[in-house]
């Protein structure tokens, strides 16, 4: 194995050294950037409702709503299908760290975003890097056919022992794709669990993700030469938020990652990371980090009497440790503060606010361009519908239900979750089912409305189908051929959800006799 030459990997991950390393004054932990705004990692890249002296440039997707982006705050330019965007007067190494990224693995908007975000940056002029794990599903996957073996190894000492990963790489769109590559990512079910529910060594999995991520800008010589310490961490969810943590306790202290900065991104408040207090030892961390992770649960909320109610929480490190904090929209941000939306962080991210923006998350306009897009079988636009039409029939010939131009074909695409209200889809399908529509669900999440998708399908074969799982293909061809996008949540923002189906789903309805129609 090779060896990693300090000063750049500290002492923990380096492989033994015949003679010891000269001996080094730590470096203090830098304190968080101010309030205005981002200094150093200025992306150039702002949204014009983000308000003036919050963020002054921050992370965006460009959206059809928010395809106007402004470059510092001087200069005004559009992003335009078919069009170069502007370029970033100044550059950065960017670092994305993410649980999924589209095309490769894929379970929800987290996917979208991670597949698409980095492309936009790296547009811009920025050099981004992406972090993920290479899923692989039991067997070998396609979706990685066009990553080379880095020969790069690293040992992370963690849960008990030093585990070895390797790296894989893919340059495409100019944008290095690294994945994260250990037998804990070998195996059937989907990106987090199986039908019996989320994998139990979830922790241990993301924990090698998030070290691995850490390591990956000062070991993989990428187009030549390393990312190095000076570059922005895009953490994302909790699989990613042991990175700042990480950043913090590992790296400042050997005077490596002293100038980086860290910017969490939170895509679904609901899952946490959390985890019995006695696993904080297989993290790795220095014990006095603890406070950092820990989380006390309510009484109402202990599994009984005498549980203490102790646990560590991945994102709750990454909310403490982050430079900035993002979500995934405005409103969304304020909702995280309240004790209804907040999950229990809503106190927390209230302290924080300074640092808590909203950014509406974008679509990839060129990705989800009915005029071009090609996982669909006809193209059509808002000058000629004549191929939604079409694309509505050959769906209904895919699924097996009677092709029937005048019944409403009605679409759901999302995670089978109590966040994406399908508890509410489940309470009025049978009343829904004893009209003349037909149903669509495209989805995966929690086994037991798997199943319940599954027996709705038998029970109304000429009406209803259930696809468990997910295919980027076919989630355009529902979108493309449903006349209806049903949209349901109990938690967190919509806006990513309508900006697809206003794009694909160009529909002309009117409602007669109670009973919609195309």
């Amino acid at each position: 194995m090779p060896q990693l030459a300090p000063p750049l990997v500290p002492g923990f991950l380096a492989p033994p050294r015949d003679e010891p390393a000269p001996a080094r004054e730590p470096a203090s932990t830098p304190p968080p950037v101010s309030d205005d705004g981002l200094g150093d990692l200025d992306l150039g890249l702002e949204l014009e409702e983000i308000a003036e002296n919050s963020i002054n440039n921050t992370v965006v997707v460009a959206s059809e709503q928010d395809s106007k982006i402004m470059v510092g705050k001087e200069q005004e330019s559009e992003i335009m299908v078919g069009k170069e965007q502007a370029r970033a007067k100044v550059t950065h190494s960017i670092v994305f760290v993410t649980g999924e990224a589209s095309p490769y693995a894929k379970s929800g908007g987290l996917g979208d975003v991670c597949g698409s975000l980095p492309v936009a940056l790296a547009a811009r002029g920025h050099r981004v890097m992406v972090v993920m794990p290479r899923y692989l599903n039991g067997t070998s996957d396609k979706n990685y056919s066009n990553a080379f073996y880095t020969e790069k190894h690293i040992r992370i000492p963690c849960f008990g022992g030093d585990h070895e990963v390797t790296f894989f790489h893919e340059y495409r769109d100019s944008v290095d794709w690294v994945f994260v590559d250990h037998p804990s990512y070998h195996r059937p079910g989907n990106l987090y669990g199986d039908k019996f529910g989320a994998y139990g060594d979830n922790q241990f999995r993301y924990t090698l993700l998030c070290y691995a991520a850490c390591e990956a800008p000062l070991v993989l010589e990428l187009g030549g030469y390393i990312y190095g310490q000076n570059c922005m961490f895009v953490v994302n969810d909790w699989h990613a938020s042991l990175v700042p943590v990480l950043l913090a306790a590992k790296y400042r202290p050997f005077g490596v990652y002293k100038d980086s900065r860290s910017i969490l991104v939170i895509h679904n408040l609901a899952h946490q990371g959390v985890e019995p207090a006695s696993t904080y030892p297989d993290l790795g961390l220095p014990p006095e980090w603890y406070g950092a992770l820990e989380w006390v649960f309510p009484e109402w909320a202990r599994r009984h009497a005498l549980d203490k109610g102790e646990a560590v929480n991945f994102l709750k490190g990454a909310v403490v440790t982050a430079d900035r904090i993002v979500t995934v929209s405005k409103g969304y941000s304020w909702e995280v503060t309240t004790a209804e939306g907040g999950q229990g962080l809503d106190e927390l991210l209230s302290s924080r606010k300074s640092v808590l923006n909203g950014i509406v998350n974008g679509i990839d306009i060129n990705d989800w361009n009915p005029a071009t897009d090609e996982h669909i079988p006809y193209h059509y636009s808002a000058d000629d519908l004549s191929g939604k039409a079409k694309c509505k029939a050959a769906l209904q010939k895919e699924l097996g239900l009677p092709i029937r131009p005048d019944v409403p074909l009605i679409g759901f695409i999302g995670r089978l979750d109590y966040q994406k209200g399908i508890d509410l889809i489940k309470l009025i399908m049978p009343n829904l089912m004893q009209d003349d529509i037909q149903f669509v669900m495209l989805g995966s999440g929690d086994p037991e409305l798997e199943d319940w998708m599954r027996s709705t399908e038998s029970n109304f074969r000429d009406k209803f189908r259930g696809w468990v799982g997910f295919s980027v293909p076919v989630s355009h061809r529902i979108t493309a051929g449903m006349v209806q996008f049903l949209l349901s949540m109990q938690l967190g923002g919509l806006e990513t959800q309508w900006r697809t189906s206003i794009l694909l789903v160009i529909t002309e309805s009117r409602v007669q006799g109670g009973r919609s129609h195309p």
